[in-house]
């Protein structure tokens, strides 16, 4: 018997999309624009409320905008063609020969064999390994996944069990620190994760043009702070109940010895990803497209046999990926060409008139990291509303590149806010170290710190390097 709560979850998008199409047009914006934000709003919420997956909410959305005429066929599938698109869906594929190779478990253990000494040691062992292998990684959510089971590994190889209330503790503490390098890494790295590209071209839509190179720059030093006090901090937060942890080097030293020597696939798989982040480094210098340097290095990957046709055939997910990202990439843009977001601006302007350009400015970004409560998706967000707060902020006098960078940063260290604010969350959460009170608790006040730190230091620095 079908569920009624489903059903009744599964009837509210469509009808908030019927709500709004039959609804009065406002003055200021036309029918085309008005239906489009009705189909992509239902579409959102259909996410947010769990209705339906990603995947399936696009499909239905860009089908319903073209074959009503609301914008046309080459209109609606216009991001199959985006390079950013294609950046994201070739990097998450190149990524898994970093898993399948062995090397990122091998750099994990490596830094922990350095470091692991002590529960500090520790910590900052796995946050700095994530740092090193975020701009390879466009997936924080791959990321955790190379992650998780070593901070699993450590925290249970040091006596830390989840069902022991105070021995629990040390592992909760490394759960937390990881969960939130996640959502540090990725804004620091513009590769880190799959939000950042899609800001990138939406930035790109007034006239601001971030690469690689400049995104490093500009969040260099808020972010490389933040990640240097985040283990400080969270012991501060949820003290780990354990000082000195002498197994986890030793054991770390016994796991790579067993691996021996860096296999061919572990080699290859190295030098290409440092070609490759050097070519994203110096891309804006030597004029290169950051997309041709991954599907380069794609296809070195698979003329060395380090991914093969069986490893693609595998990756599901990416095709979903590719899809629900060039669709809602396409349906998001063409709001902004019909005028809708410089509508919705315009609005939200109206009510924060009066405010100097800084006070604006930190009043936008406190409200985009705040909303993002009500998300359980980076990307959607980023495509829902970055472009809307990146017009409000440079209509009130913020400089440009500030607004700009200030919301792509909150767009990946804002993930941590909640236990379902990044996909990445989910398996740090669900694996019972920390309770659900927990979890919004430490989410809280680290999005918090992240903030002050990005405010406090990254707005000077921002300011400095893009004028």
């Amino acid at each position: 018997m079908t569920n009624p709560g489903l059903l009744l979850k599964r009837a509210t998008p469509f009808a908030i999309a019927i709500g709004i199409w039959f609804a009065p047009v406002p003055a200021g914006l036309t029918v085309p624009a008005w239906h489009l934000f009705a189909v992509f709003v239902a579409a959102i919420a259909s996410v947010l409320l769990g209705a339906f997956p990603l995947l399936t909410a696009a499909m239905i959305a860009a089908g319903t905008v073209v074959l009503t005429g609301t914008i046309t066929p080459a209109q609606g599938f216009s991001g199959f063609a985006n390079s950013s698109v294609l950046l994201v869906v070739t990097a998450f594929i190149i990524a898994q020969a970093v898993v399948k190779s062995g090397l990122g478990r091998r750099i994990s253990l490596f830094m922990v064999s350095r470091f692991g000494g002590s529960s500090l040691g520790l910590a900052y062992s796995i946050v700095l390994t994530d740092a090193a292998i975020a701009p390879a990684f466009p997936s924080n959510t791959a990321r955790g996944g190379v992650l998780f089971p070593i901070v699993l590994a450590v925290s249970k190889g040091a006596g830390s069990e989840p069902d022991s209330p105070e021995g629990r503790r040390l592992g909760g503490y490394l759960m937390f620190c990881t969960m939130a390098s996640l959502a540090v890494s990725s804004a620091l790295w513009m590769t880190a994760t799959s939000a950042n590209p899609i800001g990138v071209q939406i930035v790109r839509q007034s006239g601001l043009q971030i690469g690689f190179g400049s995104w490093l720059l500009a969040a260099c030093v808020p972010a490389l702070i933040t990640i240097g006090l985040l283990p400080l901090f969270v012991a501060w937060l949820f003290p780990p109940g354990v000082g000195a942890t002498p197994e986890a080097p030793v054991a770390a030293r016994a796991e790579i010895a067993g691996m021996g020597p860096l296999s061919r696939n572990e080699w290859i798989t190295a030098i290409t990803f440092v070609v490759m982040v050097a070519g994203w480094v110096f891309a804006d210098m030597l004029k290169l497209n950051v997309t041709s340097i991954a599907f380069m290095g794609f296809g070195v990957l698979l003329l060395a046999d380090v991914l093969t046709m069986d490893d693609i055939a595998k990756q599901g997910d990416t095709l979903a990926t590719f899809l629900w990202l060039a669709i809602l990439f396409a349906l998001s843009g063409q709001l902004n060409e019909l005028g809708f977001m410089g509508y919705v601006g315009e609005r939200l302007a109206s009510h924060l008139g009066g405010m100097s350009w800084l006070t604006l400015y930190v009043t936008l970004v406190a409200l985009y990291v705040g909303i993002h409560y009500m998300f359980v998706s980076q990307s959607s967000q980023v495509l829902a509303l970055l472009g809307v707060f990146l017009d409000v902020g440079i209509r009130g006098g913020v400089p440009a590149p500030l607004m700009a960078f200030g919301l792509l940063f909150a767009s990946s260290y804002f993930s941590v806010i909640t236990p379902q604010g990044g996909s990445q969350n989910i398996i740090f959460a669900a694996s019972g170290y920390l309770t659900q009170r927990e979890l919004y608790k430490l989410g809280f006040f680290a999005t918090l710190a992240f903030m002050a730190v990005f405010l406090l230091i990254g707005t000077p620095w921002v300011l400095l390097v893009t004028s």
